[in-house]
């Protein structure tokens, strides 16, 4: 497909639903997708207005090449994984476009494993698709079915208990459930644990997900925690960050340093690595040092993480954004993220506020730069001439990365430095070159 813009990003398919990404779209790449896989495919989504539009049409395109489907409404990623795994089927779709706003939405396919797919295997459902009709048309018996599964919520909520270790007995959380896929069944998880919990953002209404809430948004919880933890999802619940008992917020590389000291104390930190991706702090790196822990880098998204994971046979691997992923894990599952971090907090009775202290972030500074063509951003020798400069001011005391994002047009520049002036400044300074550069 060279000179044609990759259709999947880091997340699936994704962009403004009803213009980005059309009914039509969503049809085809259900058709291309069910003419290269079997039965049943598995369908949930988040509390988006346009949900219900695209999974009509996922559906539809799954049956009109005679797939199968099974309907689990709305559902967190997590659970939509682990139903795959459940029932053995060979593939799984989650329509969301995750922490975006209500007026985007996406396509996420997930294997048989319940992780999402490979760039291979996106690119065969991509070919497919660009390929277009004729399409398979089976006989009208061999039409697939449409099928609804009973208590898909609970079913997931049951798998996640069962698997707890320590009484929740006795603790106490608020949870922020960005008005999206998480708001029935994380309220339900906790509450069948035993631990007193306030929720927050559990009233969708189609347009309201991640808007002002979420794990985009944890300034929404740290007023509100008043001595227990938060916790924040985002609109498929496949990320969590925390809010500690004093308001301040633990993003994924402060959970991932508290749970890789924690499965080392434990015996458990299978192979002594964890995974983590080239956005993680510095401060994480340094704590991993510190506590005698390989650090395994990869690709910024969740798959590549997993990837990671699979080669150095890791048992704890994540990023910054709050997609963590556990032994026997094969996709970012915020409500499992929850349920870890209570467990750690009631196996050691100390509070997060203490735990986290084991890691110093270093000042971060984000700039997200809106460009006409990202494709252009590896042969920009402006913006590489403005990253060595920066390079080697900071020396060995910090780092910049810029990179393009997989799901928008944007060009993200990161900058740690030892103060927040200087990681201002620089970031600053680059996403100015990235703007004229690549507009």
């Amino acid at each position: 497909m060279a000179g044609v813009n990759r259709l999947f990003g880091t997340d699936g398919v994704r962009g403004r639903a009803n213009a980005d990404l059309t009914v039509e779209m969503a049809l085809d790449l259900a058709r291309a997708a069910g003419e290269s896989t079997g039965g049943p495919v598995i369908i949930g989504r988040d509390t988006r207005r346009s949900g219900p539009m695209f999974t009509a049409a996922l559906h539809a395109g799954f049956s009109a090449v005679g797939v199968d489907t099974i309907d689990v409404g709305i559902l967190p990623v997590g659970g939509v994984s682990r139903l795959i795994r459940q029932l053995d089927a060979p593939m799984g779709v989650m329509v969301s476009a995750s922490h975006n706003p209500a007026h985007d939405n996406g396509i996420k396919f997930l294997g048989h494993n319940g992780g999402k797919l490979d760039d291979e295997q996106e690119s065969v459902i991509e070919t497919r698709y660009r390929r277009g009709a004729p399409w398979q048309h089976p006989d009208s018996a061999l039409i697939g079915l449409r099928m609804d599964l009973d208590d898909p919520v609970g079913r997931y909520v049951d798998n996640l208990a069962e698997n707890v270790e320590y009484s929740l007995q006795g603790l106490e959380f608020v949870l922020d459930c960005a008005n999206g896929a998480a708001y029935r069944a994380a309220p339900l998880l906790f509450e069948r644990l035993g631990a007193a919990v306030e929720v927050h953002a559990d009233g969708p209404d189609g347009l309201n997900i991640n808007a002002g809430c979420g794990a985009t948004m944890p300034a929404f919880l740290a007023g509100m925690v008043k001595g227990r933890v938060g916790l924040a999802f985002d609109g498929d619940a496949d990320r969590l960050i925390a809010v500690d008992e004093n308001g301040v917020v633990a993003n994924g590389d402060v959970l991932m340093a508290v749970f890789a000291k924690h499965l080392k104390d434990t015996g458990k930190l299978k192979n002594n690595v964890v995974v983590t991706t080239v956005m993680a702090n510095l401060g994480f790196r340094r704590a991993m040092e510190d506590l005698d822990i390989e650090v395994e880098e990869t690709a910024v998204g969740d798959r590549y993480v997993y990837e990671g994971m699979r080669r150095v046979k890791a048992a704890l691997g994540g990023e910054q954004s709050g997609h963590i992923i556990f032994y026997r894990g094969t996709t970012g599952d915020g409500l499992r993220t929850a349920v870890r971090l209570a467990e750690v907090l009631a196996a050691t009775g100390e509070p997060l506020a203490e735990l986290r202290k084991i890691i110093t972030e270093y000042p971060q500074v984000l700039r997200n730069i809106p460009v006409a063509d990202k494709g252009r951003l590896d042969t920009s020798a402006a913006i590489w001439d403005a990253v060595a400069d920066a390079e080697r001011e900071l020396g060995g005391d910090g780092r910049i990365l810029v990179r393009a994002s997989g799901t928008e047009p944007l060009v993200r520049v990161m900058v740690e430095a030892p103060s927040a002036d200087s990681a201002e400044e620089m970031a600053t300074a680059v996403g100015a070159v990235v703007a004229e550069s690549l507009s």
